[in-house]
C-alpha cells in the first residue's frame, strides 16, 4: 500500500531554467556592439546625429533671448528649473533689468522676489548680482565671447558658458551636458562617465565641431519626446536599431 501512495506522488514539474532576456542579451547579437571600435562608435554617432537632425529639423535653445546678456542670466536661472518655467520668469525680469548695470544695482529682496519661481533663489540672486557686477567692472557691461572669461563670471560654470558661447555668439566651444544628454549619451553607450565634464570629454571626439551645439539640443528634444525618464518610449524611437540600451 505504501509503495502504490508513492507511486501515485506527481513529481513536481522542472523549474524553467531558461535565463530571461536582458538588455545585454539583446544587444549581443547585434553586429558592432560586442566590441566597438573608436572608429565604429564615430560612425554611430555620426549616424545618430543625422536621424535626429531628420527627427527634429527645428532644434534649438529653448531659452528665449534677445542677446548675450538675456541668455547668460536665463541659463543661470535654468538650474533645477524647467526651460518654460524660467521663460515665464524672465519677461519681467528683463522689463525691470534689461542689462547688466541695472542688474548690479538691484535690492538682493527685489531681485530674489522677481525670480523666486525658479527656486534656490537666494543663490541665484546672489549669483545674478555678482555676474552683473563682475560685468561692468571687467567687460564694460557686456557679456564676453570667450570661454576663461565667462567661467570666471560668479554662478557661470562650464555648462552655462558653453550654453552662452554657442547659442549666443555662434561659437562651438563644447558640448552642453545638462541632465537629458547626460540620460541619452548614457543609454546610447556614447560615455560610461558619471559627471558632466568627463562626459563632454568623451563626446567630444565622437561628435563633429560644427554639430557640438545642435547636438544638445537634439538629445534634449529626443529626451523630452521619446527617450524619458524613467522609462524611454523605445517603440517610437528612431534610434533604437543603433542604441545599446534598447531591448526591441
Amino acid at each position: 500500500m505504501a509503495d502504490k501512495n508513492r507511486a501515485a506522488v506527481k513529481k513536481p514539474a522542472p523549474k524553467n531554467t531558461a535565463p530571461k532576456k536582458t538588455a545585454s542579451m539583446a544587444r549581443k547579437g547585434r553586429p558592432g556592439f560586442a566590441r566597438e571600435t573608436k572608429a565604429a562608435r564615430v560612425a554611430r554617432t555620426h549616424e545618430i546625429i543625422a536621424r535626429l537632425k531628420r527627427e527634429y529639423p527645428d532644434a534649438h535653445c529653448s531659452l528665449v533671448h534677445r542677446n548675450p546678456f538675456e541668455l547668460t542670466v536665463a541659463t543661470i536661472l535654468s538650474a533645477q528649473c524647467t526651460d518654460d518655467r524660467v521663460n515665464m520668469t524672465t519677461p519681467a525680469l528683463f522689463a525691470r533689468y534689461p542689462d547688466a548695470e541695472s542688474l548690479a544695482g538691484a535690492n538682493q529682496e527685489e531681485l530674489e522676489g522677481v525670480i523666486k519661481s525658479t527656486g534656490f533663489f537666494r543663490n541665484k540672486a546672489k549669483s545674478l548680482l555678482g555676474m552683473a557686477a563682475h560685468l561692468v567692472e571687467h567687460h564694460n557691461g557686456e557679456v564676453p565671447d570667450e570661454m576663461d572669461a565667462l567661467v570666471a563670471l560668479p554662478g557661470v560654470g562650464r555648462k552655462t558658458a558653453n550654453v552662452v558661447l554657442g547659442n549666443a555668439f555662434g561659437r562651438n566651444e563644447g558640448v552642453v551636458v545638462d541632465t537629458h544628454v547626460t540620460r541619452l549619451a548614457t543609454r546610447l553607450g556614447l560615455t560610461k562617465a558619471g559627471d558632466a565634464v568627463a562626459i563632454e570629454k568623451d563626446l567630444l571626439p565622437l561628435v563633429p565641431r560644427d554639430d557640438w551645439t545642435i547636438f544638445s539640443h537634439l538629445l534634449i528634444d529626443h529626451g523630452r519626446a521619446v527617450c524619458k525618464a524613467p522609462t524611454p518610449r523605445q517603440s517610437d524611437c528612431v534610434l533604437c536599431d543603433i542604441c545599446r540600451s534598447c531591448v526591441l
